[in-house]
């Protein structure tokens, strides 16, 4: 075996998910995907954690030797930074009928690929919080022409709530650096 096909090595602070685990957390996020898809943003509001953090930080152009900064940083310029309260609000003014960039709404379809689901070595089985990682592609048509194609991946951190699961932090890495849609209304 070379150098490039070598496994990373394993961080001992962090443990891979059981199968049935893995199963639950997809089974989530594909649930999830499927109420933003079906305008049902009440309930999605719900799989939310109060303290959520909602973060879609802004890309930069970065020569191969400054990778690291790639990504805008919590505290700099993102396209989202948000918790409960100003989601819920975006949510509300969608809801009124007269959101300028989502009336006529917005057709979107959000696949959801490449789940892995990681726990922090000190949780207990079954553990109260979980990492998840997602690849995804988000599609946005309105109107008759305007379409929008978001392509990136997730971060996400979820944590039990009784017998469901809350996303506590979500970061979301947009594979583009310039954002080609007319207006960011769609939620990831």
């Amino acid at each position: 075996m070379n150098d490039a096909t070598k496994a990373a090595p394993a961080d001992p602070a962090v443990r891979p998910a059981s199968m049935e685990l893995w199963w639950e957390i997809q089974a989530f996020l594909y649930a999830e995907a499927d109420l933003l898809d079906q305008r049902r943003y009440d309930d999605w509001l719900a799989l939310l954690h109060p303290d959520i953090e909602y973060r879609m930080p802004l890309a930069r152009n970065m020569r191969r030797d400054q990778m690291s900064r790639e990504f805008t940083q919590p505290g700099d310029a993102a396209w989202f930074d948000e918790g409960l309260q100003t989601l819920t609000q975006r949510v509300a003014q969608i809801n009124t009928g007269i959101h300028w960039a989502e009336e006529p709404a917005s057709r979107v379809s959000h696949l959801v690929t490449n789940v892995r689901v990681s726990i922090d070595a000190d949780q207990p089985d079954p553990p109260a919080r979980v990492r998840a990682t997602s690849r995804f592609i988000v599609y946005q048509n309105r109107l008759q022409t305007e379409t929008a194609l978001f392509v990136g991946r997730r971060e996400d951190e979820l944590w039990r709530d009784a017998n469901t699961w809350k996303i506590r932090r979500r970061t979301i890495y947009l594979n583009q650096n310039v954002l080609l849609a007319k207006a960011l209304t769609t939620f990831f």
